[in-house]
């Protein structure tokens, strides 16, 4: 039996993408997925330039479901189900890509002449098999509706799944758990065993864990069954995710995951061919295809 309530802890891949900078912990080599987690990427906190923003160009999702939950600053998102919708801190954006979806993330326009600011978590979660080719869904929860917990000198928002005795609103297609924890100094807050597989990211600030110091911009997969307290001396905001382990392994190529290697090839055709409609307010240019994406994980 050990102390150590960590299983593994996974070191960030940091992308600078000019002006701002991505730390992405999941899929890593050591661990493809937490519960249904299978891609965790912390944008900023950045100020981009005045007269910029951001831009992502329309692309392509398969297979999983996209959670978008900004710290700061504002994305307009519009998709191939005529979508549009703005994200702001605290709300959720959840895109159910299922059997294929498009969708774009920009800036807004009346934030780019001062310059926007940019901060925030952006995670995929990989479909159970049986849901992987469900119709494609949009759903924008706003921070109103997402319950709060205090803890000791420390206040959680459940963004996805139940924690503390409260449940949020958001769809959940497996067992999830995503919670936004800040923490004043001295403060403290439970991390109950409410899954399978946890994790717990320093997004901000410092913490620990059981007096164990907890790294900024390092994903902590907790051991199962373990409960512990989190802290701050100085203050700190801290990220938990998890929820059921994933029902088979799961293939990552570019914006694509499956549990099968045969339908992401088949999406990329799709792609290659302009077989993606993509969103009908955004549909001017897109994002092609790379030979070398940045995430590729295959089991």
């Amino acid at each position: 039996m050990t102390d150590d309530p960590f299983l593994l802890t996974l070191l960030p891949t940091t992308h600078d993408l000019g002006g701002f900078k991505v730390h992405r912990t999941l899929p890593n080599r050591e661990r493809t997925t937490v519960g249904p987690f299978i891609f965790f990427d912390q944008m900023g906190p950045a100020q981009l330039a005045p007269g910029t923003g951001i831009d992502v160009r329309p692309h392509p999702h398969i297979n999983l479901a996209t959670v978008t939950y900004l710290f700061a600053g504002a994305i307009d998102h519009r998709d191939s189900l005529g979508t549009f919708a703005t994200i702001e801190p605290g709300a959720v954006n959840l895109m159910t890509a299922g059997r294929g979806i498009t969708h774009s993330e920009r800036s807004p326009a009346s934030v780019r002449p001062d310059g926007p600011a940019l901060s925030g978590i952006q995670t995929w979660l990989a479909l159970p098999a049986a849901k992987e080719e469900m119709d494609p869904a949009f759903e924008h929860v706003p921070k109103s509706d997402l319950p709060v917990v205090d803890g000791i000198g420390a206040r959680a928002r459940v963004v996805m799944g139940s924690l503390w005795g409260e449940s949020s609103p958001v769809t959940c297609h497996s067992h999830t758990v995503y919670a936004d924890i800040h923490l004043r100094p001295g403060g403290a807050m439970p991390i109950d065993a409410e899954a399978d597989e946890r994790a717990l990211y320093v997004a901000e600030g410092e913490a620990s864990l059981d007096g164990l110091r907890l790294e900024p911009s390092t994903l902590y997969v907790l051991r199962p069954g373990i409960a512990a307290t989190l802290r701050s001396a100085s203050g700190g905001h801290v990220m938990l995710c998890g929820g059921a382990p994933m029902d088979g392994p799961r293939h990552v190529f570019w914006n694509f995951v499956s549990s099968r290697r045969d339908r992401i090839n088949q999406a990329k055709e799709d792609w290659k061919a302009g077989r993606f409609a993509l969103p009908p307010d955004d549909h001017d240019e897109f994002i092609p295809l790379p030979e070398v994406p940045l995430t590729v994980s295959y089991p």
